[in-house]
């Protein structure tokens, strides 16, 4: 049996967001089928699992960097990360308020894990939610939170007890939220939102006590609750559940349907006509920016929630004039993962108008707005992993449903994408889309793929076409060393130009042109027809050209292909064919 943690720990960190994952991973659904406020659309379960594994993806990130280590990584680094992880990858009001709840832990936590830190992580956690929303309802999970952190409170030095505490409270809290929202209590139901808190925490008991928690709902008195739907489990009958979502133009464009609200807050307590789009973006701002736009979204909108701090933050509306909405933003900072969800209503019922599917797509995971751009143009459906930011595999399969076509074709273009690729790949074929997951490794051969797609011939046919064209190319990326450390080529020292070649270190340089052309080199000789150069938004044009030269004169019959990849991680991308 492992050891039970005293403290809350990086192991600790880890292994609750784990627990979690897999709790809303086995609730999903029924949380799913009891969001009915404040539209019926039912997909609070599916957006607070997404969250979470944003959280849980970014903790495993840190814990990779510490392969090679003796020792965990820091219990900070832990906790920043997970916050961070559920900020990028919030989805829905839930999602948004639980990003919220876990940033004002982490803030606490990166000092401490005993159960004191405990008690005041707990506490900041629901103030800090509170505050992100501009006009808070009580019955929904801000209450659940603000109950669980009370019930916490004391001078008990014991972690186990403090966790606890917090679960039992946040239960009975859920219990009553039918009593305290005139809606869920017409449906029968207790707030999505809440049961999902109530499965995180209970994932954090499990953590540091090695058992999963007594289930079920309770009321303050600590009988059973009566309602009609249980908080962990039973079934749901006759709730009015929204279809499959589409999400609508992910990166700066506007709506085509999509992912929709799942909130509990500020909308009309009737459950009636709100807002028509819901907009969501991630924004890099200065905090004086922010309070200026929370006051311009409120004008425009209810739903609001804006959360995250330290020059990064989330924003979720619900407005008539999604246009506007991201006006807002773009004066405010630099906007960006921007979701637009059009709400229809028919009788009541959220109902999402869909075009006849397409016979074919692709999707493709780009480094940079540039190449995203480029895959656009030729037809393909984007996903930008921003440095720092893989994707997730819901936005994975959001972009598979945002494609609506019966078949797809996957281009991860990175090796660390590939189970996220096929954990979203198998999503869809669920959903009825058939996928084809070919296994790119980096951007130049999923640009080698495109360039050969065919969608009028067979499916099949033009899978293998794409992906003999993906294994012919041959990748590098130039990189620049952050420390000194040991590499295939030797030594490296902080500052150094490292030139990658198919995943291993193979140069290491004083500059990048001069490592560029090293690195040119060694991929020509074993011969190739095209090069493929991806320029980083910092790299002048002037560069491309001297790599141009230098292949026409060392190089005969190699023709040069140059685009430019935007925000990018690497300065330079590099392709032979």
């Amino acid at each position: 049996m492992p050891q039970l943690p005293d403290d809350l720990d990086a192991v600790a960190v880890r292994t609750w967001c784990s627990l979690a994952l897999e709790a809303l991973g086995r609730e999903r659904a029924e949380i799913d089928a009891i969001n009915v406020y404040p539209i019926a659309d039912g997909d609070t379960g599916t957006n607070l699992y997404l969250t979470v594994e944003s959280a849980a993806a970014a903790v495993e990130a840190v814990f990779a960097a510490h392969e090679t280590g003796t020792t965990a990584p820091a219990t900070a680094d832990a906790v920043r990360a997970m916050a961070h992880g559920a900020l990028i990858g919030a989805r829905g009001n839930s999602g948004t308020i639980l990003a919220q709840l876990l940033r004002g832990m982490a803030g606490v936590l990166a000092d401490g894990g005993d159960a004191a830190h405990l008690r005041l992580a707990l506490t900041s956690a629901a103030d800090a939610a509170r505050q992100a929303v501009a006009h808070p309802v009580e019955g929904t999970v801000l209450t659940v939170a603000a109950e669980a952190a009370q019930a916490a409170r004391g001078e008990d030095p014991d972690l186990r007890t403090v966790v606890t505490a917090a679960y039992e409270g946040a239960r009975a809290a859920l219990a009553r939220t039918p009593e305290q929202l005139a809606v869920l209590g017409r449906a029968g139901v207790v707030d999505a939102g809440g049961r999902g808190l109530v499965a995180v925490l209970g994932a954090l008991v499990e953590t540091v006590t090695g058992q999963a928690p007594v289930r079920g709902p309770r009321t303050a008195s600590g009988n059973a609750a009566k309602a009609p739907v249980t908080v962990d489990g039973g079934s749901v009958v006759g709730l009015p559940v929204g279809g499959t979502p589409v999400e609508g133009v992910a990166e700066g464009g506007l709506p085509a349907g999509g992912l929709s609200a799942d909130g509990p807050l500020d909308c009309p307590e009737d459950g009636g006509a709100g807002p028509a789009f819901e907009v969501i973006y991630l924004l890099e701002a200065r905090d004086e920016q922010v309070a200026r736009l929370r006051t311009r979204l409120d004008a425009l909108g209810d739903s609001l929630v804006v959360v995250g701090g330290d020059g990064l933050w989330h924003v979720h509306v619900h407005v008539d004039d999604a246009g506007a909405a991201v006006e807002a933003g773009v004066e405010a900072g630099r906007p960006y993962r921007i979701r637009i969800t059009h709400f229809a209503t028919e009788s009541g019922h959220d109902v999402r108008v869909q075009a006849e599917p397409a016979q074919r797509a692709v999707v493709v995971v780009v480094p940079g707005d540039g190449l995203a751009g480029l895959c656009t143009e030729a037809g393909a459906t984007t996903v930008i992993a921003r440095p720092g930011e893989p994707p997730a595999s819901g936005e994975l399969v959001d972009a598979i449903r945002r494609a609506h076509a019966r078949e797809v074709v996957l281009l991860p273009n990175d090796a660390a994408l590939r189970h996220t690729a096929a954990a979203a790949a198998e999503q869809a074929r669920t959903e009825g889309v058939r996928v084809a997951l070919v296994p790119t490794r980096a951007a130049v051969q999923g640009i080698a793929a495109l360039a050969v797609h065919e969608p009028d011939r067979g499916f099949d046919e033009d899978v293998v076409a794409m992906t003999a064209a993906a294994g012919a190319t041959r990748y590098a990326e130039l990189a620049v060393a952050e420390r000194q450390s040991w590499t295939m080529a030797g030594i490296c020292q902080a500052g150094d130009i490292l030139g990658l070649i198919d995943g291993d270190v193979a140069v290491i340089g004083a500059d990048v042109p001069g490592t560029a052309r090293t690195v040119l080199d060694r991929m020509l000789a074993a011969g190739g027809e095209l090069v493929t150069l991806v320029l980083g938004e910092d790299v002048p044009d002037t560069l491309a050209d001297a790599l141009e030269e230098h292949v026409r004169e060392g190089h005969l019959a190699v023709d040069t292909v140059v685009y430019r990849g935007g925000h990018q991680r690497a300065p330079l991308l590099i392709g032979v064919e």
